[in-house]
C-alpha cells in the first residue's frame, strides 16, 4: 500500500458565504470548483491547498454545533506551513483575524499558533 499524501480535508460549515470569504479572501487558498447541490440543498466548494491536496467546504443549513471543550475524538484542528509566522499574523491581523500568541513547540523548535475560522475550527499557522 502507498499512501503517500492528503488529497483533500472536508469540513461542514454553518454559514458558506463566511466561510468561503474567510478561506478565499483571508487566507487565500483559490477556488477549483464551487457547486450548488440541490438533492442536498448544499454547497460543496473545492479550494486548492497545494498542488496536491484540497480543502472542501461543505456549506449545511443547520450542522450540529461542534464540540471543542471537552475535545471529542475525531479532527482537533487544521494546521497550515507558513514560511515566516509573524508576516502572517500581521497579514491576518489587518484582515480582522486575531490569532493566540506565538509560541514554540516543545518538541520541533518551530514558531506556532492558532485562530479560528468563522465556526470556531481552529486553524493552526505552523513554521
Amino acid at each position: 500500500m502507498n499512501l503517500s499524501r492528503i488529497h483533500h480535508i472536508a469540513i461542514i460549515v454553518s454559514d458558506y458565504e463566511a466561510s468561503k470569504d474567510f478561506y478565499v479572501n483571508k487566507l487565500g487558498f483559490q477556488i477549483v470548483r464551487e457547486n450548488y447541490r440541490p438533492e442536498r440543498n448544499d454547497w460543496k466548494l473545492d479550494l486548492k491547498v497545494n498542488e496536491a491536496t484540497e480543502l472542501e467546504i461543505f456549506g449545511v443549513k443547520n450542522p450540529p454545533a461542534r464540540v471543542t471543550r471537552p475535545e471529542a475524538a475525531g479532527l482537533r484542528h487544521l494546521a497550515f506551513f507558513t514560511d515566516n509566522i509573524e508576516e502572517t499574523v500581521a497579514e491576518l491581523k489587518e484582515k480582522g483575524i486575531v490569532t493566540e500568541p506565538v509560541r514554540v513547540d516543545e518538541f520541533s523548535g518551530k514558531k506556532f499558533t492558532f485562530c479560528a475560522d468563522p465556526d470556531g475550527l481552529p486553524i493552526e499557522l505552523h513554521e
